[in-house]
């Protein structure tokens, strides 16, 4: 199978799995575990979860099937990952500052948007020889570590700024 097979097979996986996300720490009777990887409120940061942890979950599977043969697999990823979130936060408050409030089918909308334009990114780069060296994929790592240790953080100590804080009403 080729690159550009995989990356649209883990996009849709990326998209279910988020999808699923959502929902998992209501079904779990709000287990704080199941926090660590759920959306625990409606808050912006909380829905980032929906994209970050299969695109996290999915690094290992895709670096074995294709990602091996791309030395600067790890750094795409990573960066993918962070426009992906960027494109989530700037679409939500773009469409919600213009409407005034947020709706379930833009919402949707945007975390569709947020997937593609990461998994597109992503194909797009690793056909360059951009961040091959061994610095980037060190710092990559560094990267990942560093987000996954927020992400865990945060869910449990939010800082006091809107991203982190549940809309009001929900």
């Amino acid at each position: 199978m080729k690159s550009k097979t995989y990356q649209v097979l883990f996009a849709l996986l990326t998209i279910g799995l988020g999808t699923i996300l959502h929902f998992t720490y209501e079904w779990s009777g709000n287990h704080p575990f199941v926090g660590i990887f759920s959306a625990v409120n409606e808050s912006t940061w909380e829905h980032l979860k929906l994209l970050v942890v299969p695109m996290v979950l999915f690094v290992l599977p895709e670096y074995f099937l294709y990602g091996y043969s791309h030395p600067n697999f790890i750094p795409v990823r990573f960066l993918s990952i962070l426009l992906g979130m960027a494109v989530i936060v700037t679409a939500f408050y773009t469409y919600k500052g213009i409407l005034g409030k947020d709706y379930l089918w833009a919402d949707i909308t945007v975390f569709l948007l947020g997937v593609i334009t990461a998994y597109w990114f992503s194909g797009k780069l690793l056909q360059t020889d951009a961040l091959t060296s061994d610095l980037a994929v060190k710092l990559s790592l560094l990267g990942f570590t560093l987000l996954v240790i927020c992400f865990i953080v945060f869910t449990y100590y939010p800082p006091a700024i809107g991203l982190f804080h549940s809309p009001e009403g929900t």
